[in-house]
């Protein structure tokens, strides 16, 4: 009796442990001291939270202000990752706080950095943008942005890949439902060239509706810069894509249409 009541309790202290597991959040960032016209990469691990929804960053200034709230995508291990650029015209000179939130817990890391003070350079030069080539098919880059979603049909992964002129400032990407509803939305650093790259992932309540989602970057003070792309999703994955495929069937059909006229024709009585 004694040794069923032991493992009863013990049974009984795993599965609530299970159970009631709460998040953790682990942050970190590259330096701890830099320069006021430094970059600080911030990396950390999230668990126990829905991996389709992102993190978010609260950095505040040594004034006490939110100078950044980006929210940022979390990978299939939880980890996440966002490089900070310095506030317009730098860093302030002080300790600067990293709040890190997620919507499905209440629990919250952070993490400090201090700046110091660095001269601002004069008559800096900055070297030329290489911009992508634009084949004759493609539509000038009147906005600034290029973009284009990639997806393997049935796939719950959509790969953005794009361009912009404007490589001094980070993208919001922002992904909404047919009927308009927010679903995600990421902060992207542009590389040295301009190009910039993220793995957005279906499925999950919030992509539950069936239809054309609209996923549109944007840049710039008041989104001056904008471009948007639409993707059909049905049951969280990506719809196969009519073209080619139904092109195919299309040109079958007539085949078969065509030959079996032949026949009726060919056994018809001649008089």
């Amino acid at each position: 009796m004694l040794k069923a009541l032991l493992l009863f309790l013990i049974v009984f202290s795993v599965m609530s442990t299970s159970v009631f597991a709460e998040s953790t959040i682990q942050v970190g960032i590259s330096e701890e001291n830099i320069k006021s016209l430094d970059s600080v990469l911030v990396t950390g691990k999230i668990t126990d939270v829905s991996k389709y929804k992102p993190v978010k960053l609260s950095v505040i200034a040594p004034d006490g202000a939110i100078v950044y709230s980006p929210m940022v995508a979390i990978t299939d291990d939880g980890t996440f990752r966002k490089l900070l650029h310095p506030t317009i015209p730098s860093f302030q000179t002080g300790t600067y706080t990293i709040i890190v939130s997620h919507e499905d817990t209440q629990v919250t890391s952070q993490v400090e950095f201090t700046v110091t003070s660095q001269e601002m350079p004069r008559n800096q030069v900055l070297p030329p943008i290489q911009e992508n080539p634009i084949t004759e098919k493609e539509p000038a880059n009147t906005s600034g942005i290029l973009m284009s979603a990639d997806a393997i049909n049935g796939s719950d992964v959509i790969a953005v890949t794009g361009n912009t002129n404007f490589r001094n400032s980070d993208i919001t990407l922002m992904v909404k439902s047919p009927n308009g509803n927010l679903v995600s939305i990421a902060q992207i650093t542009p590389g040295i060239n301009g190009d910039f790259e993220i793995e957005i992932k279906t499925g999950g309540q919030m992509w539950k509706e069936d239809g054309i989602y609209t996923i549109t970057a944007n840049q710039g003070i008041a989104s001056e810069h904008k471009k948007s792309i639409q993707v059909e999703i049905k049951d969280g994955l990506v719809v196969p894509e009519f073209g080619i495929i139904a092109s195919l069937i299309m040109i079958i059909s007539i085949i078969s249409i065509i030959v079996a006229t032949k026949s009726k024709l060919a056994i018809l009585p001649r008089y």
